[in-house]
């Protein structure tokens, strides 16, 4: 294994570059291993400010934040508070459904693995109150169910606010309160933030989307908010860290729940569960492979790697963790394309430090099958998009995407894309996005030979039910 001196050599001279070549404002990284730390920080906080990324800066880490709601949920187990094998209604007699034969029969396990069946892309603001996510979850009453619990993975941020209410419920207090009195102070961490008012007293980044399409020169540009809504806090909006707090919280899984200076913050019976193979993932590239209890699992020929991502409104963040190995790393930035600076800083490092390598991502072949996509054409919708497949006359499929609802108003308009056939039912573009081409995987039967889902982590219904013509 090479010195942590040399890699953070490598860091300095590549880094920079690469957030410059793919437009990312700034990026602070952390890399752990063997019992030490390195971090680095490059670019600014905000254009419209100027103010440079330090290693003190704090980026939020949008749904790594899962992790930590599920090793809060596990600590109720620890404690003896929580069955995770029991329905929920146990614990939280008013969660309700739209589908009350699904709500009576969830659990917490298929919760934390992303398999409770209901849509979870909901995003609801319920104000910034203590009670927001009480409020929040009663709304989730009229949510439709989209297969029965425990059939199958689908990606689920209002499953992980549910979660957040069984915290509140059992601990007896907010989940802002509960994170930082049972994560954030055995952790010994006092630089993190769990708002946009308590990020305000550290230097913060600032999302940026993608600047003016017709101009392809344009810089990112500042977002217009700074975060998600507070409702959806135990999914993911607003936790903002620095990369060596983040990498404390990995370390402490790696210990095997004991924090820095030996304090007990999980067992080792629940860090061993939440690492333990859930649920298969759809081949969909730049997710893992399999999912535990709250932590994604990336099972690739070259070894074992377990951590999550994470996107808010221009924010993305990645950690992975190699077990065996003693190493982790944090990769936080704010803006352009982060997939692109992910894949070359991570696929390095991992393989100077572990001789594990990422996967190649999914790429379109070279001279794809024409194939008949009458079981694939129509169109599939939830709360936040909507995905219009067809053919046209030459044979060509093309997929429409329209952001509906608020994310309309962050996003804007539609994009069509051209997709062609990869393997069996999956379809990938011809057009990368963000560097990378992402699957569709159709899955299911609408009782008239289409297919009844289109899965691109979320498993997204068919919405046009009736017959074909």
């Amino acid at each position: 294994m090479p010195q942590l001196d040399e890699i953070g050599g490598w860091i300095a001279k590549r880094l920079p570059e690469l957030i410059a070549e793919h437009k990312v404002p700034g990026a602070a990284i952390g890399v752990y291993a063997g019992g030490q730390v390195i971090d680095y920080a490059f670019g600014v906080l905000s254009h419209a400010t100027g103010v440079e990324a330090t290693t003190d800066s704090v980026f939020q880490v949008g749904s790594i934040t899962k992790t930590w709601t599920a090793t809060l949920v596990m600590q109720l187990a620890d404690d003896g508070l929580l069955d995770i094998d029991k329905p929920l209604r146990a614990y939280l007699p008013e969660f309700t459904l739209a589908d009350e034969e699904a709500a009576q029969a969830i659990t917490t396990r298929q919760l934390l693995s992303h398999q409770a069946g209901f849509e979870g892309d909901i995003f609801t603001d319920t104000g910034n109150n203590d009670d927001c996510v009480e409020k929040y979850v009663a709304t989730l009453a009229t949510d439709p169910q989209l297969f029965p619990p425990g059939q199958m993975f689908s990606y689920n941020n209002a499953g992980y606010c549910v979660l957040g209410r069984l915290v509140e419920v059992l601990r007896g207090k907010p989940f802002d309160q509960a994170l930082r009195e049972h994560l954030f102070a055995p952790l010994g961490l006092a630089h993190a933030a769990t708002d946009a008012a308590s990020a305000i007293l550290f230097r913060a980044a600032v999302g940026h989307l993608p600047g003016d399409p017709a101009d392809p020169d344009a810089r990112p540009a500042p977002a217009p908010v700074w975060s998600l809504v507070k409702s959806n806090a135990p999914a993911g909006a607003a936790l903002a860290m620095r990369p060596r707090d983040l990498l404390a919280f990995a370390v402490m899984h790696l210990a095997g729940g004991v924090a820095a200076d030996g304090t007990r913050v999980l067992s080792e019976a629940s860090v061993a569960a939440m690492r333990e193979t859930q649920v298969d993932v759809p081949p969909l590239g730049l997710m893992g492979t399999h999912w535990g209890l709250g932590w994604e699992m990336f099972h690739w020929p070259s070894g074992t790697v377990f951590g999550h991502d994470g996107g808010t409104i221009g924010q993305n963040a990645f950690l992975r963790i190699v077990p065996g190995h003693d190493v982790a790393i944090a990769l936080l930035t704010n803006g352009g394309n982060p997939i692109a600076v992910y894949r070359e800083v991570f696929d390095h490092l991992l393989s100077e430090l572990t001789g594990i390598h990422l996967n190649e991502f999914p790429a379109p072949p070279e001279h794809p099958e024409r194939v008949d996509a009458a079981r694939y054409v129509g169109t599939y919708a939830n709360s936040v998009g909507q995905s219009t497949v067809t053919q046209d006359e030459d044979g060509r499929i093309w997929m429409e995407d329209k952001p509906l609802g608020e994310l309309a108003e962050l996003v804007g308009q539609s994009e069509k894309t051209e997709l062609v056939h990869l393997t069996g039912d999956t379809l990938i573009p011809v057009e990368p996005k963000y560097g990378i081409h992402i699957p569709q995987v159709f899955a299911g039967d609408d009782g008239h030979g289409r297919a009844l889902f289109i899965h691109s982590g979320r498993a997204i219904r068919r919405a046009d039910l009736s017959p074909s013509s």
